[in-house]
């Protein structure tokens, strides 16, 4: 096997923001353009993933290959126009953003470290790829490396999808960094808040909610989730209990009994079965039901995307006002948030504790060199 080359090293030379730990904040992806032909590639590469969907690759290859990719890339391009923006994809401004908001708040706090951003599917034309950045921080002299992905919730088919990435970096690279890895956050008191946060700036807007009416016509707060296949669950992905127990702490945290909120699950793909309940019938049967009022929280996205803008915020608008429900307040997903950014610079810290993230001494870097020609290395 052949490696790639490594860049080349000099001795006590500092490495660039002359930092030697960096931190990689890992998000799914975007299509480069709201046009079929970048659905079309992106689709391929993101549901080509086995971690994604786990069926025998040469039967999934044909749907995808022939029904998937040729009718859905232009429905998909369709969607993602409703919510591009001058700048861009929403989750990709939201995620470059928060990279670079966490490097400032994490200088703050006195770590002088290296963050970007990376995405899991991208072509690396307009959003980098994972490999592409772990070169980009040997070649500036990083050796430490903090993989934080974007997802409270651990699943297989996200977070691991993202470690994947990093694990195949890993076996084609001859001198391989120290690797860290944030597996989940679910619980992390700071994320708790942060979402508390976002909802109870919603009531401020908006009015709380009704939550004591009689029966079913009492309102609610939704927390819809991203869905996986039910199979996953049955197999041992964490996911499920993971989103009942954010669930659970943020209704504990605005004082909301089990009956004043419900949990769903959003974005099924095919008709194998995933986790239920599923987002539009349930706000359906609720408006069906009486409920004249739902807030609608997505707690499993850190920035807005398709999923929330278009799917969440108008697709499921729509069915909940069709079905007899009169008002549908969409909580934006934590974005920039203050609070959601002192969380994630707490949830970073804790991970490169041990690590020294302080900027390097330039005497020390001198005597290192001087250690090492000493020793016979070569300048």
């Amino acid at each position: 096997m052949t490696f790639q080359p490594e860049p080349k090293f000099t001795h006590g030379k500092a490495p660039a923001n002359n930092a030697t730990t960096a931190v990689l904040l890992c998000n799914l992806g975007t299509p480069d353009a709201p046009t079929a032909a970048a659905l079309r590639t992106y689709l391929r590469e993101f549901l080509s993933d086995p971690r994604v969907v786990e069926i025998p690759r040469l039967l999934w290859w044909c749907i995808l290959n022939l029904i998937i990719v040729p009718f859905r890339s232009t429905k998909s391009a369709q969607k993602y126009a409703s919510i591009w923006t001058p700048d861009g994809s929403p989750l990709k401004i939201w995620t470059e953003k928060q990279a670079i908001l966490l490097q400032g708040w994490l200088g703050e706090a006195g770590h002088r470290v290296t963050v970007r951003y990376a995405m899991c599917y991208t072509t690396g034309e307009v959003c980098p790829s994972i490999p592409t950045q772990l070169d980009k921080f040997k070649a500036e002299g990083i050796s430490r490396v903090l993989i934080l992905p974007a997802y409270p919730q651990y699943s297989s088919t996200t977070t691991a999808a993202v470690f994947d990435q990093v694990y195949n970096w890993a076996s084609k690279v001859r001198s391989v960094p120290e690797l860290r890895f944030v597996n989940r956050y679910h619980d992390d008191t700071g994320y708790i808040f942060a979402l508390e946060k976002s909802v109870r700036k919603q009531w401020q807007i908006n009015g709380k909610p009704n939550f004591d009416q009689i029966g079913n016509k009492s309102d609610m707060l939704v927390m819809s989730f991203h869905g996986i296949p039910e199979r996953s669950l049955h197999l041992g992905d964490a996911y499920h209990c993971e989103c009942y127990k954010t669930a659970r702490l943020l209704g504990e945290a605005l004082g909301l009994s089990a009956t004043q909120y419900k949990v769903t699950f959003q974005s099924r793909l095919g008709r194998a079965k995933w986790l239920q309940p599923y987002t539009e019938p349930t706000v359906i049967a609720m408006a069906k039901s009486g409920v004249k009022r739902i807030d609608v929280i997505c707690p499993g996205f850190n920035c807005d995307g398709l999923e929330t803008l278009e799917e969440v915020n108008m697709e499921v608008r729509h069915a909940f006002t069709a079905a007899g429900g009169q008002s549908f307040n969409y909580i934006p997903c934590l974005n920039d948030d203050s609070a959601w950014l002192s969380a994630l610079t707490s949830i970073t810290q804790k991970h490169l504790s041990g690590w020294p993230t302080q900027a390097i001494d330039a005497a020390a870097l001198k005597t290192m060199r001087d250690e090492a020609l000493k020793a016979g290395a070569k300048d």
